[in-house]
């Protein structure tokens, strides 16, 4: 009996590559948006994943229709591009409530269905930024972090009810994430951040147009549904890009804070 599978944020990019391969191998999927959308191959569910009345609903559907949820697959994210310091109150709640809250929300709506059948699985999405600060994605950063420390304390929690729990950390992809970023106006306004976070989000958006392929990570998504013993954590992302996330364990936090300003080019001077 092939899985029940729900993935968030399944309009475009990872979410919408990944539902197209899982559908197309016969497993039986619902993605999710924020607004109506339809697919030839899955269903498609309004669902603010911010909003937890929206997710219950969702998932209530699912289990009508369907008696149960194998997998969940919290892909919905966005991001927002700008210094720490100037990020207004609305930027960090939207930024940590759509990475960080939705998938939250999605667990604790799935959970108790999952524990009931003494199996299921969770793969979260989080990011090289989530073992990595980066400079100017600051909040981004976090709410990956954030997804680290909830995903890690959560397979500790639930391994003994049947559920696996695994992470993704996807390095830079071409996909609509680059055209969707919302870039902050006070940071691109002040004196000092503004030139240097322009030229650091051009190198930004440079690397992400010239990223890996969607269907790169969807294929790494369905040996994980397919494994015998999923990971924990699975780094999806070019050499450099693999290397860089290896050789933080190993050097000093303060080395590897200049490693990656002279990378994001965020010394005043720098050109």
């Amino acid at each position: 009996m092939k899985k029940v599978i729900l993935i968030t944020g399944a309009s475009s990019g990872f979410g919408k590559a990944t539902a197209e391969l899982l559908s197309s191998k016969g497993y039986t999927v619902y993605g999710t948006s924020r607004k109506p959308a339809s697919h030839p191959e899955f269903k498609m569910l309004v669902m603010d994943v911010r909003d937890r009345e929206s997710v219950k609903a969702g998932v209530d559907l699912i289990i009508s229709e369907q008696g149960r949820i194998d997998v969940l697959i919290n892909n919905a994210g966005m991001g927002i591009g700008g210094s720490l310091e100037l990020a207004t109150p609305d930027e960090i709640d939207i930024q940590m409530g759509t990475n960080f809250g939705g998938c939250v929300n999605l667990c604790q709506a799935v959970l108790p269905y999952m524990r009931r059948q003494r199996k299921g699985q969770i793969i979260n999405f989080s990011s090289i930024g989530g073992v990595m600060g980066l400079p100017y994605q600051g909040f981004y950063s976090a709410s990956k972090f954030a997804i680290e420390g909830f995903s890690e304390a959560l397979s500790a929690e639930v391994k003994g009810f049947g559920i696996t729990i695994s992470m993704v950390e996807p390095g830079d992809f071409a996909t609509g994430f680059t055209a969707s970023r919302k870039n902050s106006q006070a940071t691109l306004d002040d004196p000092d951040y503004g030139p240097i976070f322009r030229r650091s989000l051009s190198l930004i958006e440079k690397e992400e147009n010239g990223g890996l392929k969607p269907d790169v990570l969807s294929r790494k998504i369905v040996k994980i549904i397919e494994s015998r013993r999923p990971r924990l954590r699975y780094v999806v992302a070019n050499l450099e890009q693999w290397a860089s996330v290896v050789l933080k364990r190993f050097i000093s936090g303060n080395w590897f804070v200049d490693i990656l300003r002279g990378y994001y080019k965020t010394k005043p001077n720098q050109q």
